[in-house]
């Protein structure tokens, strides 16, 4: 290993070893460059690990620029288009790696997230990449250098043991979210360096808070799930929700919380398609509370059909009275106060802005050489495995490119 104060010569250097640096490091190393892939933790591919339940839920089957999240909703197109689903399932079945589909096209291994790191790595040291694990990047330099009479640019990379220096540098140092796994603001802070606009970051696929009264209504059905629809606006998801200690989780707000504006109201069908009441408006039936939990209690589970009886406006036990309580069932409405944050975020929405970046490469337009890639860019995807194949999209793009 050369001295501290002599720079490694590399034609890139990729901060980052997650999901996007590692294919981004592949698809370069696979063109015969030089690649250093630099990471501050002792390993590799830590959020990897722990992504769908330890299984890693790697890929959906029905990826769409759709899916993803973004201030320009075109930008994902490209990468999407050019490494799809079926390029990372051939390179999942090409080492033998058995996985299944969950539901809704979520791709799972059979064993463990490890497999698709060892995997990743073996790609990596068979495209000759050079991996250098506790490697804490302490600021970035740009300066020219002299080659074959005239003069180029490139970037100078120090860190704690080493010095690199390459004409091309790629970000992918992820975002704000899981700071327990190491977390930071790394990538944004060298897009200010270099003049590259940022949207603003905020937690996404994340549990919401609900306000103290609202709360209160609902506080000891903690771990209690429900099928439902939550809807904001036009955007609906049908999943699972779960009430929390502190509010709502579960699938379906996951999902739509990457849509919250931090104000409006959610509303949540509690059983989409289905006349809950119906029974209860034939002409020989009773018409109590008593039935009415027995009519609710066939589709929701107990406690939460007697909570949501007990909260909804005084019944009339009228045609006309139950079709109301009927379509407050269908049109619930909680406003939360806030979100669990990045503690508690699977990923972070927004970021570099696409507008600073070429779609089909990653490189920052203003920046010869610079490129970001993966949850560090203003694209998030939506759950079930549309955030790793973002990463492997942007990383293909970028490795394909530098």
């Amino acid at each position: 290993m050369n001295p501290p104060h002599l720079p490694q010569p590399f034609d890139v250097v990729v901060i980052g070893a997650g999901a996007a640096g590692l294919m981004c490091a592949i698809e370069a190393g696979r063109r015969g460059r030089r690649v250093a892939l630099l990471e501050h933790a002792d390993r590799v591919g830590k959020k990897i690990l722990i992504s769908g339940g330890g299984r890693c839920n790697f890929t959906n089957l029905h990826c769409r620029a759709e899916n993803f999240l973004s201030a320009n909703p075109h930008f994902a197109r490209s990468a999407l288009a050019r490494y799809t689903p079926a390029d990372f399932i051939r390179l999942v079945e090409s080492h033998r790696i058995a996985y299944h589909e969950k539901k809704l096209g979520q791709l799972f291994c059979d064993g463990s997230a490890d497999q698709i790191v060892r995997m990743l790595v073996s790609e990596a040291t068979q495209a000759g990449v050079r991996i250098f694990l506790s490697s804490k990047v302490r600021e970035v330099g740009h300066m020219s250098e002299p080659t074959e009479g005239r003069e180029r640019r490139c970037f100078v990379i120090p860190t704690e043991n080493d010095l690199f220096r390459a004409r091309a540098l790629v970000i992918a140092s992820g975002g704000l979210s899981i700071p327990r796994m190491g977390a930071t603001d790394f990538g944004y802070a060298i897009a200010r360096q270099f003049g590259v606009p940022l949207i603003p970051s905020r937690a996404a696929l994340v549990p919401l808070v609900l306000g103290v009264e609202e709360h209160a209504r609902f506080a000891d059905l903690t771990g209690v799930s429900a099928e439902v629809v939550v809807s904001l606006g036009k955007r609906s998801f049908r999943e699972k929700l779960l009430f929390t200690h502190r509010g709502l989780s579960g699938p379906a707000i996951l999902q739509i919380s990457s849509y919250w504006n931090g104000a409006d109201s959610l509303q949540v069908d509690w059983a989409h398609g289905q006349e809950l009441l119906v029974g209860l408006r034939q002409p020989a039936a009773r018409r109590d509370l008593s039935s009415a939990k027995a009519a609710l209690r066939t589709s929701l589970p107990a406690r939460l059909a007697e909570r949501l009886l007990e909260v909804a406006h005084p019944l009339r036990w009228t045609n006309h009275g139950i079709a109301e309580l009927e379509q407050q069932f269908h049109g619930w409405k909680f406003t939360p106060v806030g979100s669990e944050g990045y503690e508690k975020a699977e990923v972070t929405a927004g970021g570099v802005s696409t507008d600073a970046l070429s779609p089909q490469t990653m490189e920052c337009l203003s920046m010869h050489g610079l490129y970001f890639i993966g949850e560090v860019v203003d694209v998030t995807g939506q759950l079930g495995g549309f955030n790793f194949q973002w990463a492997w999209a942007s990383g293909a793009a970028a490795g394909r490119a530098v």
